[in-house]
């Protein structure tokens, strides 16, 4: 693996701080077992540079990523910063359809995991079994199998069926989550991951299902959307952020490198 520069002289405060919260949520998908070798992404936009993003090196596994070693690209896919790596054209397409239409959206993650993925090939998607799948639920949409996405015209159909969303399932495919910060899209994707292992978990048990209730199902979705909002008691990523840094700081501190 080659070392990458250290290259916060080089920048901004703003986006080197970028860079240090990518690389652990990196870090933290490896140590959650999350990964799939090189493959899936997550990407933050660049903070006073809206039109670029950073995004992994591929080549590098997630353990492996710093800060410094992170690329820049713009929305056409350029690579803005020096490096002997590649960006994976399929993880380009699905992070520049969001960063490119939603500028209010800063992070993007997506991943191949076994219950996501096991979830994401069901007909029926995430079901309304469990109080964490309740939560997701509510900011969830869909969307279709396409094949490897390196086509640019699909850029528009994720952005289309993700909408106001948090999570979007990629149906025999993965995850997707988004946020306004790396912190907002992680604790999504802990979430929209728990829910799926939950799923499966009770599926291959082989027990008779407790249902709940049509009306129990609404007043829980209601309640976590205001609880999750940016004025309810926990607001996504700003608690478990600071903790899972703490977290990562006490195994490993070279994200920061």
């Amino acid at each position: 693996m080659a070392v990458a520069v250290d290259c916060r002289d080089q920048i901004s405060n703003a986006e080197w701080q970028a860079r240090v919260d990518l690389a652990a949520a990196y870090r933290l998908v490896d140590m959650f077992g999350w990964t799939d070798l090189l493959g899936t992404h997550l990407s933050v936009r660049v903070p006073d540079a809206k039109d670029q993003f950073l995004i992994n090196p591929y080549g590098l596994l997630f353990e492996e990523i710093t800060a410094s070693s992170l690329i820049k690209v713009d929305e056409e896919g350029n690579v803005l910063s020096p490096t002997e790596y590649e960006v994976n054209p399929a993880g380009f397409v699905i992070h520049s359809a969001v960063h490119i239409a939603k500028p209010e959206i800063a992070c993007v993650m997506h991943t191949h995991t076994t219950a996501g993925t096991g979830v994401a090939t069901q007909k029926d998607g995430i079901l309304p079994i469990t109080q964490p799948a309740l939560a997701v639920i509510a900011t969830t949409a869909y969307h279709d199998y396409e094949g490897l996405a390196t086509d640019l015209d699909e850029r528009e159909r994720i952005v289309r069926d993700l909408g106001d969303n948090r999570v979007l399932v990629l149906r025999n495919h993965g995850l997707l989550t988004v946020g306004q910060s790396v912190a907002e899209a992680f604790v999504w994707m802990y979430r929209a991951e728990r829910a799926c292992r939950m799923q499966l978990a009770f599926q291959q048990s082989g027990a008779e299902l407790m249902p709940i209730s049509k009306e129990v199902q609404e007043v829980t979705i209601e309640r976590n959307r205001q609880a999750n909002s940016p004025e309810g008691h926990r607001p996504v990523g700003r608690k478990e952020w600071p903790a899972l840094l703490r977290k990562l700081d006490r195994v490993d501190q070279s994200y920061k490198t």
